[in-house]
């Protein structure tokens, strides 16, 4: 089962899509405080539908706590634009942690520079980035096809 960090999620929208993911992936989530939002927001709940009952969903005050949880830190994987490794040129297993910003700044240098394996998702010059709920996806996806293998 993968881990999907989100560190300071800030739309709602995008947490409740990345919930349904979560639970068509048989993924665990992640949230660390603060966010931009309530989870009983009705944005959260309608991005996730009916879905998030089923969702594997832990909350964390802050990194520091959230770490404390982590057994294995060097399976943890920071998405970051200005990482120099592509996501498609790692290999993950099961267990691992992904973990995203908040949407409007990614991770701070402080969460960073806390790990070693920051990787990118590759685009197009012509786009500053992609929605997380997209970049979740994109990682997911390639992550449970090596898996699967």
């Amino acid at each position: 089962m993968l881990n999907i960090v989100l560190v300071e999620p800030e739309i709602p929208n995008n947490t409740g899509n990345i919930g349904r993911l979560c639970v068509g992936t048989e993924s665990r989530l992640h949230l660390i405080h603060p966010f931009g939002f309530k989870i009983t927001d009705a944005s959260v709940k309608r991005a996730g539908l009916d879905y998030w009952v089923h969702l594997d969903k832990t909350e964390y005050q802050d990194v520091s706590e959230w770490i404390a949880a982590v057994p294995d830190l060097s399976r943890v994987f920071l998405f970051s634009s200005h990482a120099q490794t592509s996501y498609l040129n790692n290999e993950f297993r099961d267990g691992d942690w992904l973990v995203f910003g908040k949407e409007s700044v990614g991770l701070s240098k402080e969460v960073l520079a806390q790990f070693e394996n920051h990787l990118k998702i590759p685009i197009s010059p012509l786009v500053r980035s992609f929605n997380i709920a997209n970049a979740v996806a994109f990682v997911v996806g390639e992550a449970k096809r090596q898996i699967m293998k």
